[in-house]
């Protein structure tokens, strides 16, 4: 049981001394057409130094689309 306690603190240790940046981040934009939406995360992703992956988009009266930023 010991072991297992020990572990389970380094490994929150471990998590808590890595940077956010670190971790995927999701940013959602929205436009009147889906080139509009996919150029804001394009331009939010270069301005972080990332690349982006699309989640998601949907349309109606205007496009909303998700995407993931990763390094």
């Amino acid at each position: 049981m010991k072991i297992i306690k020990a572990m389970s603190i380094a490994a929150v240790a471990a998590l808590s001394l890595m940077s956010a940046s670190s971790f995927a981040q999701t940013v959602s934009a929205t436009s009147l057409t889906m080139d509009g939406a996919e150029a804001k995360i394009a331009a939010q992703a270069r301005q972080d130094g990332q690349q982006y992956k699309i989640l998601e988009a949907s349309n109606g009266n205007v496009v909303h689309m998700t995407a993931e930023l990763y390094k």
